[in-house]
């Protein structure tokens, strides 16, 4: 009997495999429900930010908001680790109580995409990759010119 492949609609989240003298960073999607185009935007940016800096068991470093997703980096801030679907359950719910629009459906998709970085090449690849989102989607010509992106926390890396 074949062995059955892995279910792609429900991504598996390993835990953080912390590497003592190296960065712990994270590269983190998580979409809206239903995909609905209500994150590029000034008040959605401002909620999301006050939610990351309200649940203080990771740090946010460079984030880019695309209308219906985003991307993150994120880091642990304590010791031990805290659980990163615990956090992210925890800041969804901040902004989505928030939320300067009543939806007529829930704001956030259940899952997420995690990858937990492995070099800083990788971390470097993955933001220049991010930042091309807004051109690559015809919204504006040069990353820089995007306004719904931003650094929280610097997150360097260490090998």
């Amino acid at each position: 009997m074949p062995t059955p492949t892995p279910d792609r609609k429900r991504p598996a989240h390993f835990p953080l495999v912390e590497r003592f003298n190296r960065s712990d960073i994270i590269f983190l999607t998580v979409c809206t429900k239903d995909r609905q185009p209500v994150l590029a935007n000034a008040e959605a940016q401002r909620v999301l930010v006050t939610a990351w800096n309200e649940a203080t068991f990771f740090r946010v470093g460079r984030y880019v908001l695309m209308p219906d997703h985003l991307h993150l980096f994120c880091a642990p801030a304590v010791q031990p680790v805290e659980s990163l679907v615990r956090w992210i359950r925890l800041w969804k719910s901040l902004a989505a109580r928030r939320w300067p629009e009543p939806l007529a459906r829930k704001l956030w998709q259940r899952e997420f995409w995690d990858t937990q970085l492995r070099r800083g090449d990788s971390y470097s690849g993955k933001w220049s990759y991010v930042r091309q989102n807004p051109v690559r989607a015809g919204l504006v010509t040069k990353p820089e010119d995007w306004p719904y992106q931003g650094e929280l926390n610097a997150l360097p890396w260490h090998d």
